[in-house]
């Protein structure tokens, strides 16, 4: 009885007793610790006050010990650059350090893609090591329920600035929509627009932030009309760039905050009989494959996704073996890569600096 009595206390105790304490049903205190949205935000509060107060620790299936050492990437899409950037990126740093990844999808939600329901449960249920979550936005009671899993997570790219304390990589965004303005403005552009993301967004509005701070620095009048939000949609990039074409005075350049927009906006050029960059110069962000592949090639700004993966791996391992970072936010430095979409403007030509110089401040003559 002694024994039994010491196994017992030692398992610690069981969700009936924790419903029991907390006033509600088991199957009410079983959706709060399973990350279940479905309960009352005071019903959950006074469940996990429950669970903290009595020490309640969910137990690991019988055979974890003897399952492979797994990590969780969960991503936006299967289906697209960005994510095969990021997968190779986690696949190369687990490979070195003997990790083994399950890879999945969070469908979009309200805009926003996060996991489901049941998604984080299986992952605890099959021993997952830690969780990556990349461009998805986990909600406030999925984050609660890592937390007290005491489940270790990283955001790549996080969609939103996520809660404090919450470890994240991204990329010098701001650094990025500067140098793509700053490349545009030493060409000679002065009449330059942003096709700019979601705005809400992290990312999308630390690129703007940057192709303003430029123009300001430069002494550029900045034009509100030339701002267009097309929510990272090449749809609707071709619809924006369509309608910057028909301002009295359009712009002779734009910076576009993805290359997948650019695409939109090389369409919408081509349905005016406009070519790149002859008739619009245009700068994108993230040097995807995309940007090799379109006709004339992109000039864009490269993100470093692989890197951003590797270092979100190297920073989850490290909260795996209970190391608490310096810093909760990683940035990694992005770079313009030249290729043939941009040039100067009509009746600019570039120097051999690479400003623009007008025809009118040209040299007189040769250079002696």
């Amino acid at each position: 009885m002694v024994r039994t009595a010491s196994a017992s206390a030692a398992a610690g105790p069981t969700l009936a007793v924790v419903a029991r304490e907390a006033g509600v049903s088991v199957p009410t205190a079983s959706k709060v610790v399973n990350g279940r949205e479905d309960v009352a935000p005071e019903t959950r509060r006074r469940v996990t006050e429950a669970l903290d107060r009595l020490g309640y620790v969910r137990r690991p299936r019988s055979d974890a010990a003897r399952a492979p050492r797994l990590v969780d990437l969960v991503v936006h899409a299967l289906d697209d650059s960005w994510t095969g950037a990021v997968l190779r990126g986690v696949e190369e740093a687990a490979h070195d350090a003997g990790l083994e990844v399950v890879v999945s999808a969070a469908p979009d939600r309200c805009g926003a893609a996060r996991p489901g329901r049941g998604r984080l449960d299986r992952l605890v249920a099959r021993g997952s090591a830690g969780v990556l979550f990349g461009l998805t936005e986990p909600s406030a009671s999925q984050y609660a329920w890592l937390e007290q899993q005491r489940v270790p997570f990283v955001m790549i790219d996080p969609v939103r600035e996520p809660p404090p304390g919450v470890v994240s990589v991204g990329a010098s965004n701001r650094q990025g929509g500067v140098a793509a303005t700053e490349h545009l403005l030493g060409l000679g552009h002065e009449r330059i627009a942003v096709l700019a993301g979601d705005t809400r967004t992290v990312c999308g509005a630390a690129r703007v932030a940057g192709y303003r701070s430029a123009l300001a620095s430069a002494g550029i009048r900045h034009r509100p009309e030339y701002v267009r939000h097309a929510g990272f949609d090449e749809r609707a990039a071709r619809r924006h760039t369509l309608e910057l074409l028909d301002l009295p005075e359009p712009p002779t350049a734009v910076f576009v905050c993805s290359d997948r927009m650019a695409l939109g906006a090389y369409r919408a050029l081509a349905e005016r009989g406009l070519s790149v960059p002859a008739g619009m110069s245009v700068v994108g962000f993230d040097d995807l494959p995309e940007a090799g592949w379109a006709s004339p090639t992109l000039t864009t700004v490269r993100q470093p996704l692989a890197e951003m993966a590797a270092t979100a791996l190297h920073s989850l391992l490290r909260l795996i073996d209970g190391h608490r970072p310096d810093s909760t936010r990683t940035e990694l430095p992005t770079r313009l890569v030249e290729r043939a979409s941009t040039a100067g403007p009509p009746g600019v030509r570039a120097s051999a600096t690479g400003r623009g110089v007008s025809p009118s401040r040209a040299p007189a003559g040769p250079p002696r």
